[in-house]
């Protein structure tokens, strides 16, 4: 093996970059180098080289193309009409690439429209400067564009997968994650609420999307994804996957609470057990993984009543009444756990409704019912209370501080008055000591 092969293996190796690639980009940028210094104007230049000998061939190879109508030889290229009568676009010559029937068939008997005709041209003892420089600029441009097009691809196969990163740093409201060969992008809307990314830390994040940019593949990656909350679990608990129980549904509001629906066909393991831990160890971990986010474990069940009072946990529920047609389940509970179920802001009724598939509406003996929906309208009007609640605080602070400036402003003007009262009292005094006493002095005269 010759050193320029074993050069070019360690290149492959060091940016893991195939080998028939690198080679057929030394190919074009000696065809390049070949171009500046001996090319001529209509020559299509090939290189055909070998790394284990290091010596190159070259040739001029162009396409059989149909003769040039007589008529179109002696005019310009812009009064060359580009379509024909019946609106069809007219082909055209391209003496660099192509050659015309008639001569090929004069170089090559036999020849046809769409063979390629090959020519040997003399290889050169050595490049001049300018070409090496040619010829370094394109292997340096193609080597980049192979290995970005190879990190491209690589992601996109992963697309829609939960991977291991390092959080890089923060720019602006998105976050630079280290996925190894490429910079993932972390938005502001696909973090989590109130997580930190502190540089060189270590997060699972969901690639959203993988797409090509000026500067090569363009990650987008999320926190808030249901799928990251699936692969902790294939992480962290071994019968999850061992696939000895099944994750049959995920319903997430992430960085707040998480319900997974989880089930088991043996009959010797307890699949809620089993996710918790001993002492709660695997879920503590998965909770910490997630920034300290609640998660309830749910025991599926393929019964739809049995799956949406388990789903409504740590409510109890007295009785269901399933509604299939309309895909709707009104769920009867205690009075005293109507808030339980619902949870807050209405989370829990909505959670469960997503987890379940089904509309759920929440009744009270004599009440009407509460329902999903009437939990999203209520968290709005809570928010809406909240941001009411704020403005009313911020009025009454600022009346609370007017009247205290106005109340600092009539006890400083009270002061002043009573500054200046004494202030010409002692004035006064002074005169009528002082006139006693020149009176005196007159008299002693």
């Amino acid at each position: 093996m010759s050193e320029l092969s074993s050069a070019i293996k360690q290149i492959c190796e060091e940016k893991n970059l195939d080998f028939d690639a690198v080679v057929s980009t030394i190919e074009l940028a000696l065809a390049a180098a070949y171009r500046k210094d001996f090319g001529e104007k209509n020559q299509n230049i090939r290189v055909k080289f070998d790394p284990k000998t290091g010596k190159s061939k070259i040739f001029d190879a162009k396409i059989v193309a149909e003769d040039i109508p007589e008529e179109l030889e002696g005019e310009s290229e812009d009064e060359r009409p580009t379509v024909d009568e019946n609106g069809e676009e007219i082909k055209r010559f391209n003496p660099r690439t192509e050659i015309q029937i008639s001569e090929a068939k004069i170089l090559k008997s036999g020849a046809k429209i769409g063979d390629e005709i090959v020519s040997d041209l003399p290889a050169p003892d050595n490049y001049g400067r300018m070409a090496a420089q040619t010829a370094k600029q394109v292997i340096v441009q193609k080597l980049r564009e192979i290995e970005r097009e190879m990190i491209f691809n690589e992601f996109k196969d992963k697309e829609n997968e939960v991977v291991s990163g390092i959080v890089q740093r923060r720019e602006a409201r998105f976050v630079l994650v280290d996925l190894g060969k490429a910079a993932g992008y972390l938005p502001y809307e696909e973090q989590i609420p109130g997580e930190k990314y502190n540089p060189g830390e270590r997060v699972k994040v969901f690639i959203k999307e993988v797409r090509s940019g000026a500067k090569g593949a363009e990650i987008i990656l999320s926190r808030r994804s249901e799928e990251i909350l699936r692969k902790i679990f294939y992480l962290e608990i071994p019968e999850v996957s061992n696939g000895l129980i099944e994750i049959k549904g995920v319903a997430r509001e992430a960085g707040s609470r998480s319900k997974v629906a989880i089930f088991t066909e043996a009959d010797n393991v307890d699949p809620v057990g089993s996710c918790v831990g001993q002492r709660g160890a695997r879920i503590q971990t998965i909770i910490n993984e997630l920034g300290g986010e609640k998660v309830d474990i749910i025991e599926y069940d393929e019964d739809p009543g049995k799956f949406i009072a388990n789903a409504l946990s740590p409510a109890q529920v007295l009785g269901i009444d399933l509604k299939e047609e309309d895909g709707k389940a009104i769920v009867k509970v205690a009075e005293d756990k109507l808030s339980l179920a619902i949870g807050k802001n209405g989370q829990n009724v909505r959670l469960a409704a997503h987890l379940t598939g089904w509309k759920i509406d929440i009744i009270v003996d004599g009440q009407e019912a509460v329902t999903s929906t009437d939990a999203k309208e209520k968290e709005k009007a809570d928010k809406k209370d909240k941001k009411d609640d704020k403005k009313d605080d911020k009025k009454d602070d600022k009346k609370d501080k007017k009247e205290a400036e106005e109340k600092k402003a009539k006890k400083d003007d009270k002061k002043k008055k009573k500054d200046d009262k004494e202030e010409k009292d002692d004035k006064k005094e002074k005169k009528v000591k002082k006139e006693a006493k020149e009176e005196k002095t007159d008299k002693k005269k």
